[in-house]
């Protein structure tokens, strides 16, 4: 999928209220003054609006799949029952010893079991599906199995994944990334005309979106069970993109202290 590019952010600033611009460049002289109308005193003058930078700040985050799920299959098909059972009980012992003894908790395995009848045999199925945090344990756990299984075990392709919340939490991830842009942007602002940065008084998400795989062009086309492991974490990445506009206070150059 092709990474579109965020529009060019703007920047806008008004260092000067609005109802004081004509009189700052034009003093009305009191001959000018509309009839009826009286101008109140300096002392008395209303409150001039606020100085104000408005911003805006874009971001772009990515998270991998943080799990992976393998299934692996063990079967047989005897005359006996009991033949069926005890050939894939015996290689089903031997997966969950060594997923032990490779350090995966019991809770990430589960084993599910098919007995059946196929014409005048008696067929047994056992899949083991294993959940993986590691990516590296996995494949090592994987190799080892067919090797040592052979043509017995039927190993599955991993299925990589993000758990629950993940992409919530990239949402908001982008989002804070785009507002500490826009911030450090305004206070860039305020520094190159001489002014101090105050308080923020809105802050408006105006865009946000999500998308699964690649950002560049070339993504691979083949099949699935043809990708290998490294293409299918990338498939598996998920990308958030946000897009923040921010009004900050406008405060006049502090003045620094004299010391005595």
């Amino acid at each position: 999928m092709s990474l579109q590019q965020a529009p060019q952010s703007r920047v806008f600033v008004e260092l000067v209220p609005w109802a004081d611009r004509g009189r700052e460049n034009h003093p009305v002289s009191a001959s000018e003054t509309l009839p009826g109308l009286h101008r109140p005193p300096s002392s008395a003058a209303a409150p001039t609006a606020p100085r104000e930078v408005h911003v805006s700040g874009s971001a772009e985050v990515s998270a991998g799949p943080d799990r992976a799920r393998v299934a692996v299959r063990l079967s047989s098909t005897k005359a006996a029952a009991a033949e069926a059972r005890r050939s894939v009980g015996r290689r089903l012992d031997y997966v969950t010893q060594s997923l032990r003894r490779q350090g995966v908790q019991a809770e990430n395995v589960t084993v599910m079991k098919d007995f059946r009848r196929v014409e005048n045999a008696y067929h047994m199925e056992a899949e083991v599906c294993i959940t993986f945090t590691e990516f590296g344990k996995m494949q090592n756990i994987c190799n080892f199995l067919v090797e040592k299984l052979d043509s017995s075990v039927v190993i599955s392709q991993p299925q990589f994944y993000h758990t629950p919340g993940s992409v919530e939490n990239l949402r908001r991830q982008a989002c804070l990334v785009a507002v500490e842009n826009a911030q450090r942007k305004a206070q860039e602002v305020c520094n190159l005309v001489g002014q101090t940065l105050g308080m923020p008084l809105l802050i408006k998400e105006e865009e946000t979106r999500e998308w699964e795989g690649q950002t560049d062009d070339h993504q691979p086309s083949g099949l699935s069970h043809s990708l290998t492991v490294h293409q299918k974490v990338q498939g598996a990445t998920i990308h958030a993109a946000s897009k923040v506009f921010i009004t900050f206070e406008v405060k006049g150059k502090e003045k620094k202290k004299r010391h005595l």
